[in-house]
């Protein structure tokens, strides 16, 4: 037994030892709350005005998910039951218009302890809850939302977050999209005011591999969200008749991208083999083999 009139070389490097393990779930994590202004220098084209029909190029999509795009036609959301659409999880942080985020503290009143955090400011308010106390996720038959299912973890300074639960939807808005078996990780993690979100799609029916991408923002204690969207549905299919689903016919193929690009047909349309750097050289065997065929016409 430790005896307070023994010499103190024991006692100090116990008190610190104590000292650190007490301090270690804090010194874990790092503050998220505030404003945050997107920065869209990464991927800008493909999220203000948007990608291409028939642009696929880095995507690990597989026949599936490609005949599916490229039977998607734009004016599906012009029906009145999509007017209101808000997107999805998988695609929320890569709105047009930024989006410029709000992370607001959600705590247990009783004891002041950290519940969640709520993820504001997304596209048609499909706001997020990330809940950091340990709750499971729901059943497999729960019904699936826009916003999904959140939980995170801290593993050190960054929070990973796992979504699943979410309704089907773009992962890209050219038809690209997740299925509603698709699970969603994503690290959140700072250095200095610039807040980075890496996002990881696992998704079964449609991706061959995970789908990654990171989004960044910057810290803005200035900001303040925008008020929330207001939707009214409104007959903008007034011309066509009940029932009418816009959509391209089965086979078709939109090779308008390839053509104003002067890229190969084939390299436009993704797989998991276009994900990575050594893909250049496909694409310029591709380029030869095109233009091999040209030159025997």
């Amino acid at each position: 037994m430790l005896r307070f009139d023994q010499p103190t070389k024991l006692v100090l490097p116990l008190f610190v030892l104590a000292t650190l393990l007490s301090s270690a779930s804090a010194f874990a994590q790092i503050d998220l709350a505030g404003e945050w202004a997107a920065r869209q220098q990464e991927d800008q084209p493909h999220r203000n005005p948007g990608p291409e029909l028939g642009d696929y190029g880095g995507f690990p999509i597989n026949k599936a998910l490609r005949q599916k795009a490229e039977s998607w036609d734009a004016s599906i959301l012009s029906q009145p039951e999509r007017q209101a659409q808000p997107h999805p999880a998988q695609y929320s942080l890569r709105g047009g218009g930024g989006p410029n985020l709000h992370f607001a503290k959600i705590y247990n009143q009783l004891d002041h302890t950290l519940l969640a955090y709520q993820l504001q400011g997304l596209y048609g308010r499909a706001d997020r809850v990330i809940w950091l106390d340990g709750r499971p996720h729901p059943s497999d038959f729960a019904e699936h939302t826009w916003d999904g299912f959140s939980t995170g973890v801290w593993d050190g300074d960054t929070l990973v977050v796992t979504t699943t639960h979410m309704k089907q939807g773009v992962i890209q808005r050219n038809g690209l999209a997740s299925s509603p078996f698709g699970v969603m990780t994503e690290h959140i993690f700072r250095h200095g005011d610039y807040l980075t979100i890496f996002t990881s799609v696992d998704d079964p029916i449609f991706l061959d591999e995970p789908f990654v991408r990171t989004s960044n923002w910057v810290r803005n204690p200035n900001g303040e969200l925008a008020a929330p969207q207001i939707f009214e549905s409104t007959d903008e299919l007034g011309n066509r008749p009940l029932g009418w689903v816009p959509h391209y016919p089965l086979g078709t193929h939109h090779s308008e991208f390839a053509e104003g690009h002067g890229l190969p047909f084939e390299a436009t349309q993704g797989g998991k083999e276009s994900m990575y750097p050594e893909y250049m050289l496909e694409i310029e065997r591709l380029k030869k083999e095109d233009a091999a065929k040209s030159g025997k016409k």
